[in-house]
């Protein structure tokens, strides 16, 4: 026996009507998603960079001697380690995953004039270039955005104390 279906009773059945709304709400999920992974990712790193830089910041201040200025040397040595201080752990396992990226550590040297014991002060600028790629940047072209990376620069100043 073969039911025939009226006009009217085929836009009445709901069969199937949760999948097409689920179908419809699914990019919106997925990109609130995203953002929100990729929001967390660039604020973890951001933040890592920064203790990071001043960890390094604080090293260099114990490390330099405290009569650098006077020596007329420079900070340039040290960049090696900085980057080291900033990029890896104490235990020398990285940081960062591969779509972060440090692309620099540099110290600079001032000294303050001033009426200061020993003469002029010298004080430390420790500085880190972080780049950040988004491997979740396909899934924002879905609304039309396409984020590029991300460059930020992480400075620090600190005295330098001597060893």
């Amino acid at each position: 026996m073969i039911r025939r279906l009226s006009l009217r009773a085929v836009r009445r059945d709901e069969d199937g009507a949760a999948l097409v709304e689920f179908a419809l709400l699914l990019p919106t999920f997925l990109l609130f998603l995203g953002i929100a992974i990729e929001g967390g990712r660039t604020f973890w790193s951001y933040q890592t960079t920064i203790t990071g830089v001043r960890d390094a910041a604080r090293f260099l201040s114990r490390a330099a001697p405290q009569d650098i200025c006077a020596g007329g040397g420079s900070l340039g040595g040290w960049n090696a380690r900085l980057t080291d201080i900033v990029r890896n752990t104490q235990g020398g396992g990285t940081l960062f995953p591969s779509s972060i990226r440090i692309d620099g550590v540099t110290a600079t040297l001032d000294c303050d004039a001033g009426s200061f014991r020993g003469g002029a002060a010298p004080v430390a600028t420790v500085t880190a270039v972080l780049q950040i790629d988004y491997p979740f940047a396909g899934l924002f072209s879905m609304v039309g955005a396409a984020p590029a990376n991300v460059t930020t620069v992480v400075t620090d100043r600190t005295r330098i104390l001597g060893a």
